[in-house]
C-alpha cells in the first residue's frame, strides 16, 4: 500500500455558491479519504491524508466532474503538516486574507428544483426553491465568504426541515446558502387595488385575470423590478410605452418553452444554447412572426428569453399566452428598482397590480443580453448571469480601478490577474443613476477587499465616469495606497484605444495588433469626436494609421437624438446647395428654413464639431432611405438599416482612401443614385454595409504590408450590427487575418473599462 501523507489542496475561481464542498465530500467520499474542506475567501481549501498518486487522482476528479455552474482557475496542491484526521468533513468557512475568490452569478432555477417543487410537501408550489446548482446568488451577497448570514437571506431562519437538508452532504441542499421553503423562507404578496393576497394558489390565479384582461403588473424578481404585460396585446404594450416613456426601444420578452420561441424566431444551434444555458440571457433573435407590432416596432429582431425563476415557471403554468413582455421596472434612462417602496412611487396608478416579496435585493442586476455573431455568443449587456464573474488578463492589474465610459457603463476592478467587471449600470445622465454607479464602486471595493493605488478613465474631460475618478482620488488623497507622490494616482486613456485593448485582453492578447474601432462617440486626442478608427496598437500606446473622414455633426448631441442632421451633412459635404434638388423623401416632411439653419451652422462652425463616427454615417445613410428621422433610442437609425439588409449581396459602393481618411462622398453619390432608380432599400443597405467591410479589410492589408501585422481587433458598439461583423470577419479571413471580435465583454461602451484596465497594467505597473 502507498505511503501516506498530508496534502493542501487550494481551488481558485468560481467555487463558492455552486456546490462544490459538497462536490469534494462525495469524491472524498468515492476515494475513501480522510480530511476536510473550507470555504476561505480565497477560494476553496482541501486537506487529504493520501498517497501521491491518489491525490493527482483526485485533483484530475476535480478538474473534469467540477459542478456545471463552477470556474476553476487554478489548482495547487502541496505537501501539509500531518494532523490527526479521523473522516472527512465539511468545516467552517473562514475569511482568511485579503484575497477572494470569484463570486458567483445568480444562477437560473434547475430541472431537478423545478421537480421538487411539484412533490416535497415542504416545497409545494414553492417560488424561491433552489439547491447548490441554482438560485440567487450575486444579487443576495453582501459580504464574503459566500454563507448565509452574509447575505440578505440572514435574515431568514431555517426551519428544522430544511436545517436537516442543509447539514446532510447526500443532500443537493447541502450548505446551499439561499435554501427555505413554504415554511421558513420568502414569500410573495400580491397588492391588487387595495387588497393584499397570499399564498401562490390564490396569487397565481388572480395575476392571470389581470393578463388576459389587458393589465401591466410590477413584479419583483432576483435583481430588481420587471414590468409585465401581455406581449400578443397591442393596445398594453402601447400603454406600457406610455409609463415607461419609451417610445420605441424594443421590449425583450419571455417565452413559455423554447418550442414557443421557434415558432416566432429562427433559432440556431448556437442561439439556443444561449437560450436554455444556466445565465438565461436575453437573446436577440431574427424575427419569424409578429408579436404586438409595438413590441419591436420596425425591426426584424425580437429579444427573447426563457423563464429563470420557479415563479416565471408557474406564472407561464397558470397562464395561456406565448410570451410576456419582461421590461426592467423604472422609468427610462433610470436605474433598475429595487425597493419595494420606490417600485410604488414610481408606478402607483400606472400599473395594474403589484408582485412583491419580502427578500432584499443587495445588488441590483439587469438581465443580460446577447447576440450570436459569427457562430459565436457575445454579450451585449453584461449583467445578471455574467456579474461579477472576472475576466483572466494575464496581466498584473492588481489595485486598479477603472471607471469606464458615460454610456452602458460598466467599471473594472483589479485583482491579481483578473478583471472583476461590475453589472451594466447604464448611461450616467442623472443623479438616480450616478449614485447607483458610486455606491456600486464602494460595494465592488469592499466586497473583493481592494484599496487601489491606481484610478483609470476615459480621456473625456466631462464624462461623469471621469469626473467620479477624479473625485475618488482626490477623497483618497492622503491614503498611502494610492501613493505618496500622486504620480500614479489616475490616468487617462483613448477611449477607442481602449475599445481595443478590451479585445485584447480578454483573449490574452499582449502585442501590437491592428485595432478597427467603430463606435459612435469618443473624444479624440485631437479634440474631435473620433468614431471609425484604424489604430496601430498595443497596451502602451497607439497610432491613428487610418479614420472615416471628418464631416460636420451639425448641433452636437443633438445630432445624435435627430440624424437627419447628419445627413444633411453628408449630403451638404457632396453635393453642396445641390443638396435641395435631389428630391429626398425625408426632406418632404421638414420646412426648408430648418434646414437652410442647419446648413449656416455647418459653414459658420456654429456648435457643429467635427467627428468621424462610424455611428453617425450609419445614421445619415438610415436617413437618406427614409427609415429613421428622428431616434426614439440609441442606435435606432443604425439598428433600422440593419433590420433590411439581406444575406447574399455581394454589390458594394466605391469609397476612397484619401489623405484625409477614408471618404465615403462616392458611396453617398451611389446611394443616391440608387435610390432615384428606385432600387429596393435592402439592397442599397446591404451594399453599403458591404462597403465598409471591405473598406476596413483594405485598410488591414495595407497596414499590413507596412507593419507585418497579422492580428485584428473588432471592437466598439457597430460592430454590435451581425451583418457588418460577419461581413467584416469574412473579408478579413479570406485575406488570412487572424480576426478577433468580443466573446466575454461588450463590444459596445460596456467593455471600455476592461481596456482602460490593461492599458493601466502596462503603464502604471511597467
Amino acid at each position: 500500500m502507498a505511503q501516506q501523507t498530508a496534502y493542501k489542496i487550494h481551488i481558485q475561481g468560481l467555487v463558492q455558491g455552486v456546490g462544490f464542498r459538497p462536490f469534494i465530500y462525495r469524491l472524498a467520499s468515492q476515494n475513501r479519504l480522510k480530511g476536510w474542506v473550507i470555504n476561505r475567501n480565497d477560494g476553496v481549501v482541501v486537506k487529504v491524508m493520501a498517497s501521491e498518486d491518489t491525490v493527482e487522482h483526485l485533483v484530475s476528479q476535480i478538474r473534469s466532474l467540477a459542478p456545471a455552474a463552477s470556474r476553476i482557475r487554478d489548482i495547487k496542491w502541496e505537501l501539509s503538516e500531518n494532523e490527526e484526521l479521523q473522516d472527512f468533513q465539511i468545516v467552517s468557512s473562514r475569511d482568511a486574507s485579503r484575497e477572494v475568490t470569484d463570486i458567483s452569478p445568480d444562477i437560473a432555477v434547475c430541472s431537478q428544483c423545478l421537480e421538487d417543487m411539484r412533490r416535497q410537501p415542504h416545497r409545494i408550489n414553492y417560488p424561491f426553491i433552489n439547491c447548490t446548482h441554482c438560485g440567487p446568488r450575486f444579487s443576495i451577497i453582501k459580504d464574503l465568504p459566500y454563507d448565509r448570514p452574509n447575505t440578505t437571506m440572514g435574515e431568514f431562519r431555517m426551519c428544522s426541515r430544511c436545517a436537516e437538508e442543509y447539514e446532510d452532504v447526500d443532500d443537493r441542499r447541502f450548505h446551499a446558502q439561499p435554501v427555505a421553503c413554504n415554511r421558513c423562507g420568502p414569500q410573495y404578496e400580491y397588492h391588487q387595488q387595495g387588497r393584499i393576497i397570499r399564498h401562490m394558489g390564490r396569487i397565481l390565479p388572480e395575476i392571470q385575470k389581470a393578463l388576459h384582461k389587458g393589465g401591466i403588473i410590477a413584479i419583483k424578481g432576483i435583481g430588481g423590478f420587471h414590468l409585465l404585460c401581455d406581449a400578443t396585446n397591442e393596445s398594453v404594450v402601447r400603454r406600457l410605452r406610455r409609463i415607461k416613456r419609451r417610445d420605441a426601444r424594443p421590449f425583450a420578452c419571455m417565452f413559455s418553452t423554447l418550442e414557443v420561441v421557434k415558432q416566432y424566431a429562427h433559432v440556431n444551434e448556437a442561439e439556443e444554447q444561449s437560450l436554455l444555458s444556466w445565465r438565461r440571457p436575453i437573446v436577440l433573435l431574427k424575427e419569424k412572426e409578429k408579436l404586438a407590432p409595438s413590441v419591436n416596432r420596425d425591426l426584424d429582431t425580437i429579444g427573447a428569453m426563457l423563464p429563470y425563476m420557479p415563479f416565471h415557471h408557474m406564472l407561464f403554468a397558470e397562464i395561456d399566452l406565448p410570451a410576456l413582455v419582461m421590461t426592467s421596472g423604472n422609468i427610462s434612462n433610470e436605474p433598475l428598482i429595487i425597493d419595494d417602496k420606490k417600485a410604488y412611487e414610481a408606478f402607483e396608478g400606472r400599473v395594474d397590480d403589484f408582485l412583491f416579496h419580502n427578500r432584499s435585493i443587495h445588488n441590483r442586476t439587469d438581465d443580460s443580453v446577447v447576440r450570436v455573431i459569427d457562430g459565436k455568443e457575445r454579450p451585449l449587456r453584461r449583467s445578471r448571469g455574467f456579474a461579477p464573474e472576472p475576466v483572466e488578463t494575464g496581466l498584473n492589474v492588481e489595485g486598479l480601478l477603472a471607471t469606464g465610459a458615460e454610456l452602458k457603463n460598466c467599471f473594472c476592478l483589479g485583482k491579481n490577474r483578473q478583471a472583476v467587471m461590475s453589472q451594466h449600470i447604464g448611461d450616467l445622465k442623472n443623479h438616480e443613476a450616478y449614485d447607483f454607479y458610486a455606491q456600486t464602486v464602494e460595494r465592488f471595493l469592499h466586497l473583493f477587499r481592494s484599496e487601489p493605488h491606481g484610478v483609470v478613465c476615459d480621456l473625456h474631460p466631462d464624462y461623469l465616469s471621469t469626473r467620479f475618478a477624479r473625485n475618488f482620488v482626490s477623497r483618497r488623497k492622503g491614503n498611502k495606497a494610492l501613493g505618496s507622490n500622486g504620480s500614479n494616482r489616475l490616468m487617462q486613456v483613448q477611449h477607442h484605444h481602449a475599445h481595443i485593448a478590451s479585445c485584447m485582453a480578454e483573449h490574452g492578447i499582449d502585442e501590437q495588433v491592428i485595432g478597427l474601432a467603430m463606435d459612435g462617440t469618443g473624444y479624440g486626442d485631437d479634440g474631435r469626436i473620433w468614431g471609425g478608427e484604424i489604430l496601430v496598437c498595443d497596451l502602451f500606446q497607439y497610432t491613428r494609421a487610418a479614420h472615416l473622414e471628418y464631416v460636420s455633426m451639425p448641433g452636437g448631441d443633438k445630432a445624435i437624438e435627430e440624424p437627419w442632421r447628419m445627413a444633411v451633412a453628408y449630403l451638404y459635404k457632396v453635393y453642396g446647395e445641390g443638396l435641395f434638388s435631389l428630391n429626398m423623401d425625408f426632406m418632404a416632411g421638414m420646412a426648408p428654413e430648418d434646414v437652410k439653419l442647419i446648413l449656416a451652422m455647418i459653414r459658420k462652425g456654429i456648435n457643429s464639431p467635427q467627428t468621424s463616427s462610424a455611428g453617425r454615417l450609419f445614421d445619415a445613410v438610415s436617413v437618406m432611405l427614409n427609415l429613421c428621422t428622428v431616434s426614439g433610442f440609441d442606435a435606432e437609425a443604425a439598428m433600422k438599416l440593419e433590420a433590411i439588409t439581406h444575406d447574399g449581396v455581394i454589390e458594394e459602393y466605391p469609397y476612397e482612401a484619401t489623405a484625409h481618411g477614408l471618404c465615403f462622398d462616392d458611396t453617398i453619390r451611389s446611394i443616391i443614385s440608387d435610390i432615384e432608380e428606385e432600387v429596393p432599400k435592402s439592397l442599397i443597405s446591404s451594399r453599403f454595409h458591404n462597403t465598409l467591410a471591405r473598406a476596413l479589410t483594405a485598410q488591414a492589408q495595407e497596414i499590413r504590408q507596412k507593419r507585418g501585422l497579422n492580428k485584428v481587433m473588432l471592437s466598439g458598439g457597430t460592430f454590435q450590427n451581425k451583418y457588418l461583423s460577419e461581413a467584416t470577419v469574412r473579408l478579413l479571413k479570406e485575406q488570412d487575418f487572424e480576426v478577433y471580435l468580443h466573446r466575454q465583454v461588450p463590444a459596445n461602451d460596456g467593455g471600455i473599462a476592461l481596456g482602460q484596465l490593461a492599458i493601466a497594467s502596462k503603464t502604471m505597473k511597467g
